[in-house]
């Protein structure tokens, strides 16, 4: 059980790889959507694997193959959701036409620079702090992140809603990856 809970979590953030393609050849929302309820669902089962072996032990190598696996779906897994629902968030709505952020004038367009290689350094710095069982980490980790864009934030382009929607979604899913590898653990 413990070597399926951990198979599910790296397959998990297969997925997350629809939204690493180059912009142009990226899919429509409603795949980049259903891959992220995929992921999730994947997730869920790794959880219920893991709850199911929780009271087998793990050996020392075990368990740094569960740290490392559970380490880089964190990392790589949460852009894909992360994409998913910013790509949700940002359409227009109550009646408006829905259009993408790239139909917008570049001047309206919220631009938040290195945005996937920071949410990937955030989940790594997430699922690190709450493995070493230093859940106060997360405060320090989110400290930083915030401001380090604040001056961008203060814009009143709506880059201070995308930052905290992906950033709840990185960390949501961080923390869900790591609560799957102590289940693991024990």
């Amino acid at each position: 059980m413990i070597v399926l809970a951990v198979m599910l979590t790296a397959a998990a953030a297969a997925p997350a790889a629809l939204s690493m393609l180059p912009r142009r050849r990226r899919p429509r929302l409603l795949v980049k959507n259903l891959a992220a309820v995929v992921q999730l669902i994947l997730l869920a089962a790794a959880a219920l694997c893991a709850l199911a072996a929780e009271q087998t032990t793990t050996t020392v190598p075990g368990l740094a193959l569960t740290v490392f696996v559970v380490g880089a779906a964190a990392a790589v897994g949460g852009s894909g959701v992360s994409t998913a629902v910013l790509d949700s968030a940002t359409r227009e709505h109550r009646g408006a036409p829905a259009a993408p952020m790239s139909d917008l004038p570049p001047d309206d367009r919220p631009v938040l620079r290195g945005g996937a290689w920071i949410g990937v350094l955030e989940r790594l710095a997430a699922v690190a702090t709450l493995l070493a069982s230093w859940p106060e980490g997360l405060a320090v980790v989110l400290a930083v992140k915030g401001l380090a864009r604040y001056s961008e934030l203060r814009r009143p382009n709506g880059a201070a809603e995308r930052f905290i929607i992906g950033t709840f979604c990185s960390v949501l899913w961080a923390s869900a990856c790591a609560g799957i590898a102590m289940l693991v653990t024990g």
